[in-house]
């Protein structure tokens, strides 16, 4: 077995790597169906910065995955996803066979493919903490279904079709994880209206003080951190709430408070735009004009 500090961060730049940590075989260089019920071996502790991309379906109780300062809500039967570039602590319970299925691949399969144009649309991959998947059983027979597909198409003879097809089953599968994420944000529905409560609470708090003149407009990253849940996890969930986006909330708070203080001091619409965290206030302008149909002065004059 390779010899893992566990204080180290391993570079997990290949899907080879990977399967070595784990006395897998590797089947293709740039892509791998795992089932680490049948790993020879494995790390009781280790940092990874994943170069792949990677998603896991958990079985049994065998280990936990820590990324940042918080444990994932990582259960049986739950799926976690990573994409290059994030660093996860992995923790296996001692003497326990590892149970989990899953996919890695590497960004060099699905450069100039349609995988490849679309991966950016799939946001659960920068999902952090408490984020993870929970499926049905058939859902979960669905997810394995697909694994073994891709396992199926990796273990046929190299031809013209193989990457195509490839790409195609691993678009599906994270096609499949869309739609689950959406149902679970449909059945947490309680939960995600106690987020939009606070998150409605925070944008009156941010702009009824001097946030804005200390620290500038807010990001959807700043409400999403107050909430403890990630910038993607949290723009999705309100988008699937709301039908609006966590920018477009935001925005409108911007314009709302703009339109009171257009009528409600003598402020000049610089100050006012300054007030508001503006850098500039040409880009308040612009903002006001694109969403009202006409500038800050000229509403100020029709009022």
């Amino acid at each position: 077995m390779e010899e893992i500090n566990k204080d180290e961060i391993i570079e997990l730049d290949s899907v080879d790597r990977y399967n070595k940590i784990f006395g897998l075989e590797t089947q293709h260089p740039l892509v791998s169906v795992v089932d680490l019920t049948q790993s020879t071996q494995w790390p009781e502790r280790a940092w990874f910065r994943y170069g792949v991309y990677a998603l896991f379906l958990k079985d049994v109780k065998c280990g936990n995955i820590k990324y940042g300062r918080q444990y994932y809500d990582y259960q049986d039967g739950t799926i976690v996803c990573f994409a290059p570039g994030q660093v996860t602590d992995l923790e296996m319970l001692p003497n326990i066979q590892p149970h989990a299925h899953g996919i890695l691949f590497h960004p060099d399969l699905i450069h100039g493919t349609a995988l490849g144009q679309e991966i950016s649309n799939y946001s659960f991959f920068s999902y952090e903490t408490n984020e993870a998947l929970h499926l049905s059983e058939e859902e979960r027979q669905t997810v394995m279904d697909c694994l073994q597909n891709i396992s199926n198409e990796l273990k046929h003879a190299i031809d013209k079709h193989s990457r195509r097809l490839i790409c195609a089953n691993i678009g599906l599968l994270l096609d499949y994880c869309m739609r689950y994420y959406e149902r679970q944000f449909q059945t947490r529905g309680e939960v995600n209206n106690d987020i939009i409560v606070r998150f409605e609470q925070l944008l009156n708090d941010y702009f009824e003080g001097d946030a804005p003149q200390k620290e500038g407009l807010p990001s959807v990253k700043y409400f999403a951190d107050k909430v403890f849940l990630s910038p993607n996890y949290f723009g999705d969930m309100i988008r699937k709430q709301t039908g609006r986006t966590a920018s477009e909330y935001i925005q409108d708070r911007v314009i709302g408070v703009a339109k009171e203080k257009l009528l409600s001091s003598d402020k000049t619409m610089s100050e006012i735009a300054y007030d508001l965290g503006f850098q500039y206030p040409q880009h308040l302008s612009r903002m006001f004009k694109r969403v009202v149909g006409i500038t800050p002065n000229e509403y100020r004059m029709q009022n």
